[in-house]
């Protein structure tokens, strides 16, 4: 009889299955770790990844039948240490199985593709000659000259010790950020042959633009198979293709969006994440991850220099970059690098606000700005008008009896497009068609409530329907959002009409408020941002800040356009609350300022950065189970006193503001601490309760359960 050697195995299990982190097989011959396999469990085969090795079959339980492991994939080497250290963390901090964050890591055709499958994807592909002798003479393009700004911030970069200290480069819109990646990245490559970067972005519609500027820089030097992309929306065989290339060391740049920071880089040297404030970073569904914060940890762990950038960075980042004072000489852990010029000399945008109590009722576009944006489109300048609320209108509304559009599986709207003439629930996807009278009362007169992009296109359209451009066509005015972007090629379409100034007027949501280079706009209009200052989120004013900010900064951009053109960038917004704290701000432009104020309101009140966080989540088909179960659990946790309880806080449940969501009603109890290990300490602890719970019939109605670590809405 040969001998069998035991693995731990990471497979696809949910850390609320209970089934555990690792299972042991028994594998034919010695497998190091990081080796891909397929394994059975129950009826199925899957994909797993060999975790460690127990030692052999002797230290197993006398009687231990292991089932044997099926295949490996051959041609893969195995993940290297550096990765598995990195989902093991991943799966630590964030209250998740091993297993589960392995396998969202790695392509999904993995676990589709035989063996004699995937040896034909390894197989290099046959480059033509001329296209190889094309690339051998390719020489790389001329470098453009940088700004005193950007010169010292690259040399900082330089200067700084690999893996020491994260650099968190404050830029204003529009000062050069993306040359000073390419800069650095450069550097990286050019020191070591085997060096790799992985840039991040937090969207997919930011990957292109940013794809075509580093093939364009790197292609040359490095060849077209270089630089690869990483994102939701690829293919299968696309996302495999990439991996692949990342993972062999072919692939020497890495754009993607969050998923690409479990990429399997061996060489990784360098990381940069765009736009590091944005709330797109953290996942919201299965393993609630930060991109971003697991950037930093890994930049660390591999000894890799790592950039944020952003000009309105995070209140966290901005906390943690904080320079040394008397009162705190130690100061933050990052090192805070500064940008404030834009290139070229191009001044910020002018921030104008309208009092809309003072204009007249029920008017979408105050005649000031329609007289602004009608000025633009007769110069052939471009405007930005931003709503961030999809559809024609959030609700449709019967004034004889109330009734609302409510959606029959949600607690909440349906919203009315009025394109197709449908009702959309846009939480649980419920769709059907415009009553021709009310439901409930018969009366044929039901009014839309509220404004969506829809809206203000057909608004805008009907308003300039008179207004020419200079070569005395019609204006015209185009609509970029979630839905207008379904179709496979219609956002790159749509942007390069922006690009080409085709559009005159473009409405969309925050989708093109921040990241795009479009060099002919010079008016950027927020039609109705109030609703944002009134949310139960602590966070809603930064958001707001945030994106109103960015979305200025589209504004104005081509600076030698507006000298030779006599013009000036403005920002017009909309508001019933022009003195708050937040429009004051922007209309200097101040970042540091609003900072300032919020993080000391923050510090008062005991909360993020200056406190830790959790969520519970309980998921049921009544809200009473639902909160029964969190209940019961953190009484659970008090009766058994937990290692750290006495550190953490733990809120009584409540509903979620979205309570019920495809007829689950879902309910959340928040956890607090201002001590981060003792907040994990507990939440590790506690996790064998919540599978005891789940398992005592009284709470077998419960759907689901979920931990939320450092949650960025509540």
């Amino acid at each position: 009889m040969s001998a069998l050697f035991p693995v731990h195995i990471a497979l696809q299990m949910p850390a609320h299955s209970g089934v555990g982190h690792l299972l042991t097989y028994a594998a034919g011959s010695p497998l190091p770790p990081g080796t891909l396999v397929r394994v059975p469990l129950g009826r199925r085969e899957m994909l797993g990844v060999v975790w460690d090795s127990p030692g052999d079959a002797q230290a197993l339980p006398e009687g231990t039948q292991l089932r044997a492991v099926a295949s490996v994939l051959e041609g893969i080497t195995p993940l290297p240490d550096a990765w598995r250290r990195l989902v093991a963390f991943a799966a630590r901090y964030y209250q998740r199985s091993i297993g589960e964050i392995a396998m969202a890591a790695l392509p999904p055709q993995l676990r589709e593709l035989s063996s004699e499958q995937l040896a034909r994807r390894l197989k290099p592909a046959k480059v033509p000659k001329t296209a190889a002798a094309a690339q051998a003479v390719a020489a790389p393009l001329p470098l453009v000259a940088l700004s005193a700004e950007q010169q010292q911030v690259v040399e900082q970069i330089a200067a700084g010790k690999a893996g020491e200290r994260p650099f968190l480069l404050y830029g204003s819109t529009g000062s050069g950020k993306t040359e000073v990646y390419l800069r650095c990245v450069q550097t990286a490559l050019d020191a070591d042959p085997t060096a790799q970067a992985l840039v991040m972005v937090p969207e997919i519609n930011l990957t292109p633009q940013l794809e075509a500027r580093f093939i364009e820089r790197f292609a040359p030097q490095y060849g077209a198979g270089a630089v690869v992309s990483m994102h939701s929306g690829m293919t299968g065989p696309q996302r495999l293709k990439s991996w692949l290339a990342a993972h062999t060391g072919a692939a020497r740049i890495v754009l993607g969006t969050r998923m690409a920071v479990f990429a399997s880089l061996p060489g990784l040297k360098v990381i940069v994440v765009d736009e590091e404030h944005d709330a797109s970073y953290k996942q919201q569904e299965g393993a609630r991850y930060s991109a971003r914060d697991l950037a930093i940890w890994r930049a660390r762990a591999q000894g890799a220099q790592i950039i944020l950038g952003s000009a309105t960075p995070s209140f966290e980042s901005w906390h943690a970059s904080r320079p040394p004072s008397e009162d705190d000489p130690q100061g933050g852990r990052y090192l805070r690098l500064h940008m404030p010029s834009r290139i070229g000399a191009a001044a910020l945008p002018k921030v104008r606000l309208v009092d809309m109590t003072q204009q007249p009722k029920r008017a979408v576009f105050s005649p000031p700005l329609m007289a602004a944006i009608t000025e633009r489109v007769q110069r052939g300048e471009q405007s930005l008008v931003l709503l961030n609320r999809r559809g024609f209108a959030p609700v449709l509304y019967c004034a004889d009896c109330e009734w609302k559009s409510d959606c029959p599986h949600c607690s909440a709207h349906q919203v009315f497009h009025k394109g197709d003439r449908t009702l959309r629930c846009h939480h649980c996807g419920f769709t059907q068609r415009v009553p021709v009278a009310c439901p409930s009362c018969g009366n044929p007169d039901i009014l839309p409530l509220g404004k969506g992009t829809e809206q203000l296109e057909e608004e805008l359209a009907r308003l300039l329907r008179n207004v020419q451009r200079p070569d005395h066509e019609p204006a015209r005015v185009a609509r970029i959002d979630a839905d207008t972007t379904k179709a496979k090629g219609a956002l790159e379409e749509q942007l390069a009409q922006m690009h080409a100034g085709d559009i005159d007027v473009l409405v969309g949501t925050q989708m093109v408020a921040k990241g795009h280079d479009f060099r002919r706009i010079t008016l950027v209009a927020a039609v109705q941002p109030d609703n944002a200052l009134f949310s139960n989120d602590y966070r809603a004013s930064e958001r707001l800040f945030c994106l109103l900010m960015q979305a200025a900064g589209r504004a104005g951009r081509d600076a030698d356009y507006l000298l030779a053109n006599g013009s000036r960038a403005e920002m017009w917004i909309q508001t019933r609350d022009p003195q708050h704290a937040v429009f004051t701000a922007l209309r200097s432009h101040d970042y540091p300022a609003f900072a300032a104020q919020q993080l000391q309101e923050r510090a008062d009140a005991g909360m993020p950065p200056f406190a830790y966080q959790a969520l519970v989540r309980a998921d049921a088909r009544t809200q009473e189970d639902a909160q029964a179960f969190l209940r019961a659990a953190s009484q659970a946790a008090r009766d058994a006193q937990l290692p750290g309880l006495d550190d953490v806080f733990l809120f009584p449940p409540i509903p979620m503001t979205i309570q019920r969501v495809a007829n689950v009603e879902r309910a959340q109890m928040l956890l607090e601490s201002l001590d981060r290990t003792a907040l994990q300490r507990f939440l590790h602890a506690w996790q064998p309760l919540l599978h005891q719970l789940r398992a005592q019939p009284e709470h077998r109605p419960l759907v689901r359960w979920l931990v939320d670590v450092d949650p960025l809405a509540i």
